[in-house]
């Protein structure tokens, strides 16, 4: 019989008293910015799935061609272990890595953590009737809650995943803390497998962010509608036009929403008010396409030593896994 659990990381995350001082930071500045996470209340996850299954969005399908491909590679690498995955979200890539995983043993610990509470208890219960022999713990917080607060496995080993190219939302500097705070977390022999968007031209990478049907401009904009329940804020979405641009200088995408009108808006729960001028534009992603021997050569830095590199047939996209 399986057994299953939900935990939140931090039972204050619904008022996010103290990580609202990262809105309050960023839509002071100049220029103005916010950090992504608060793309992802329930709406916001809903809306990164449809993203997903987008013709112009490459990076979901590519990377799930890869694990299928390779999956039973992994995990006769790694052997049993327990699996914890950052950014779960509702999955659906996972599949490969559980299948292959129960091909190995019947049984296996799987420890789901997003932030989106509907999507990790919806998730979860879907899993558990594919997956009646695993252990499923869900853990609902930021990356940092989770890396502080995971217990010691009874495993063998573990293996900490982070899919998607999610690390691309990571500035330099962050990107290096992250890793830090990976290899800390991992005991020696533990894994960690990446997955990293490669750079590519501009032509295929802006239309990925900018798709015909609108998707990721509400995506984006439903950002504002997150920071209006959770803080109590009246930002008029009416007001803002989402574009999303490849910084070829930074190897980057840029997601940006633009002002269209002068105007204040106020987030009552942080008492703050806002002036926003007509054209000023809020940053709200970037998402850093990666070189593979760079990549490579960080890891090993925080003594994450690469095993073996899988990539896709146009090289588009790679998955690294390393072990501490």
């Amino acid at each position: 019989m399986l057994t299953t659990s939900l935990k939140i990381l931090n039972e204050h995350y619904q008022t996010l008293n103290n990580e609202g001082q990262d809105v309050i930071q960023g839509l002071t500045r100049t220029p103005k910015s916010l950090p992504p996470k608060y793309f992802y209340d329930d709406r916001g996850s809903e809306l990164f799935e449809q993203i997903c299954e987008l013709p112009e969005y490459y990076p979901t399908r590519t990377e799930a061609s890869i694990l299928r491909q390779y999956a039973d590679e992994i995990a006769q690498i790694t052997g049993v272990c327990e699996l914890v995955e950052l950014g779960s979200g509702s999955s659906t890539k996972t599949l490969f890595l559980l299948d292959a995983y129960e091909r190995l043993a019947s049984y296996c610990r799987y420890i789901p953590i997003d932030v989106s509470r509907g999507i990790v208890q919806s998730s979860v219960l879907k899993l558990q009737q594919k997956y009646p022999a695993f252990f499923i713990e869900g853990l609902i917080g930021t990356y940092e809650q989770a890396l502080a607060k995971l217990e010691s496995t009874f495993a063998s080993s573990r293996m900490i995943f982070f899919l998607g190219s999610s690390l691309g939302n990571f500035n330099p500097q962050e990107c290096n803390i992250f890793l830090r705070k990976i290899a800390k977390t991992l005991q020696p022999g533990d894994y960690f497998l990446l997955g990293i968007d490669l750079q590519k031209p501009k032509e295929i990478l802006e239309p990925a962010y900018n798709d015909s049907q609108g998707v990721t401009a509400a995506f984006n904009l439903n950002m504002l509608s997150h920071l209006n329940w959770r803080f109590q804020g009246n930002f008029d979405l009416h007001l803002f036009t989402h574009q999303a641009i490849y910084n070829q200088a930074d190897a980057q995408i840029e997601m940006y929403l633009h002002c269209q009108k002068s105007h204040q808006v106020s987030l009552e729960a942080l008492g703050l008010e806002v002036f926003f001028a007509d054209g000023e534009s809020i940053l709200t992603e970037i998402s850093r396409k990666f070189d593979l021997a760079n990549m490579q050569k960080q890891l090993e830095a925080h003594g994450l030593k690469t095993l073996k590199i899988w990539t896709d047939p146009k090289q588009w996209f790679g998955l690294i896994l390393c072990q501490a």
